[in-house]
């Protein structure tokens, strides 16, 4: 096979190990998202049970970006502290070794034809007839296995075939240099492909092949555990304050870990053939680079040990949030990647809406007549965050999820659209003001105000006196309301208000009582998680 062939061939294995790896991960977050996240959540409790948490969901879901996205949205709906994140985030950093196991034991052994198309043929029926229910997103499992070792026999035949092609051992001998450009090598791999596994597989596939020596090769394991972190720094750009910080601290555990990997390179090497006897572990390269980079992340975990106190006070000290009542504080684009966690997120960043929202309307309803409106836009604060929250929702919603997960984003979408009608009656409430000029406001408009502010703090979600089932308080405001509405109808028809203030006077009175209608519809909602049929009926 020429050189051009082998190219070809090999980009083609790399491309069906990608999309393998794809389908895999969605499908195994599929079908136990939520299980995996109550997981975290209940394991974390101290270093040792979140190290294994972070390994153990690692290994099941086999993707580190996807445990890091979890433990993210933990840590910001206040669920793990992030002492307890950055120990998931080290165990998910050994837990992705499993992936060259997983190549070097199996993938590299496997007979395409024996056992990876017939896996594509079942996952793919199983897709076909699962319906609803776990089977369709098993079947995504089984096909992505399948696709993942069709991948690692094409790069393995491309290599094998490619002879002095590919004669990478020509670059060897050169000493330390040698070495760092192979890290740099195994790095820009990994950068490339925005994948470690997928680079981590061609660096066994080229050992394995007698293509790479040994030595090399595990620099190459060293660089591409460098480049992954290239992931996490993209993913956190415009994203909360607590992705950014555990973006920085995987960046700062892989970084820390090469440099001294790279120190003791020939001593790991020489503990990893040791290792290979003593568990008397197949002799082949690609088992051998397996070892060294459980190894490899191991010694990391020992190295961060007595470093993570340090560290988790020095990012929670960095990293503020960036224009904090106008972007949403829970939400970006990684936590929308797993669904039931966007869920969680969603709602917390819903009653954040909501605690926005009421102290608006509380603020309007205190607001002088003829004052300006506030923050300089009769919008308000929260008009600018359903927008923000939309366009999450957009993306969310094109992503598959659980039944359970779609019927709270039904719910969810409906108290949006509360809010978003609140912020409307805002601008119609501040526009009515400033209309009134001075006008005087008679002792029933200031009583109906006083019971609309008492009855706000029950509809503010983030309130201590949150309880938005006040059907006695309903009924005051509204016959408050009736007897204010009375009144000014009958100052305008004996000319104590000329016309214009009487309809602007209306108009405020109308869009308060409405906002306070949509404000504890959307606090009911808040109050627990909706079933589809409080949802429907909730939307008259």
């Amino acid at each position: 096979m020429d050189g051009a062939s082998a190219l070809t061939l090999s980009f083609g294995g790399v491309g069906l190990f990608l999309l393998g790896m794809a389908l895999m991960t969605d499908g195994l977050k599929l079908a136990a998202g939520p299980a995996l996240g109550r997981l975290l959540a209940s394991s974390t409790r101290t270093r040792l049970r979140g190290l294994g948490s972070g390994i153990l969901v690692t290994a099941l879901v086999q993707s580190s970006s996807a445990v890091t996205v979890a433990a993210i949205g933990f840590v910001n709906a206040g669920l793990l502290s992030f002492g307890q994140t950055l120990w998931v985030l080290f165990g998910a950093n050994v837990g992705t070794t499993m992936t060259g196991w997983l190549v070097a034991l199996i993938g590299l052994k496997l007979k395409i034809e024996a056992a990876a198309l017939p896996l594509v043929g079942i996952g793919m029926a199983l897709q076909l007839v699962g319906g609803e229910g776990r089977r369709g997103p098993i079947g995504q499992v089984l096909t992505g296995f399948g696709v993942l070792f069709i991948g690692i026999g094409f790069m393995q035949q491309a290599f094998s075939s490619s002879g002095e092609a590919l004669d990478l051992a020509r670059l060897a001998g050169h000493g330390v240099l040698s070495t760092l450009a192979f890290v740099v090598a195994g790095a820009v791999l990994t950068m490339l492909m925005q994948s470690s596994s997928a680079s981590l597989a061609v660096v066994l596939t080229l050992a394995q092949t007698g293509v790479l020596p040994l030595s090399e090769a595990a620099a190459g394991v060293i660089g591409a555990n460098i480049g992954t972190t290239i992931t996490a720094i993209l993913a956190a750009l415009r994203a909360t304050p607590n992705a950014r910080r555990a973006a920085a601290a995987h960046v700062l555990f892989n970084v820390i870990t090469a440099a001294v990997a790279l120190l003791l390179l020939s001593g790991l090497i020489r503990a990893v053939d040791g290792l290979r006897e003593a568990f008397s572990l197949d002799a082949s390269p690609a088992v051998g680079l397996a070892l060294f980079h459980s190894v490899f992340n191991l010694l990391g975990v020992a190295l961060m040990w007595p470093l993570a106190g340090p560290m988790e006070r020095a990012l929670a000290a960095r990293f503020g949030p960036r224009d904090e009542q106008l972007r949403p504080r829970y939400l970006d684009r990684n936590v929308a990647s797993v669904p039931a966690l966007a869920i969680n997120a969603l709602d917390l960043e819903l009653r954040r809406l909501g605690g926005m929202s009421v102290a608006e309307l509380r603020e309007a309803v205190h607001r002088p007549s003829g004052a300006p409106g506030g923050q300089g836009s009769p919008q308000g604060r929260s008009a600018a965050l359903v927008t923000m929250i939309e366009d999450f929702v957009t993306s969310l919603s094109r992503r598959s999820m659980s039944a359970e997960s779609a019927a709270r984003l039904a719910a969810q979408l409906r108290v949006l659209h509360y809010y978003e009608n609140c912020a409307e009656q805002l601008v119609t409430m501040r526009r009515a003001r400033r209309a009134m000029g001075g006008e005087a406001i008679g002792e029933s408009l200031a009583d109906m105000e006083r019971k609309a502010d008492r009855l706000l703090r029950h509809f503010d979600p983030q309130g201590e006196d949150f309880a938005p089932r006040q059907r006695d308080r309903e009924s005051e405001f509204e016959a408050a309301y009736q007897r204010a509405k009375a009144d000014v109808l009958a100052a305008g028809a004996t000319d104590r208000l000329d016309f214009a203030a009487m309809d602007s006077q209306l108009h405020g009175l109308s869009a308060l009582r409405r906002a306070l209608d949509q404000a504890g519809k959307a606090a009911r909602l808040l109050e627990r998680p909706a079933v589809p049929d409080e949802v429907a009926k909730s939307a008259g």
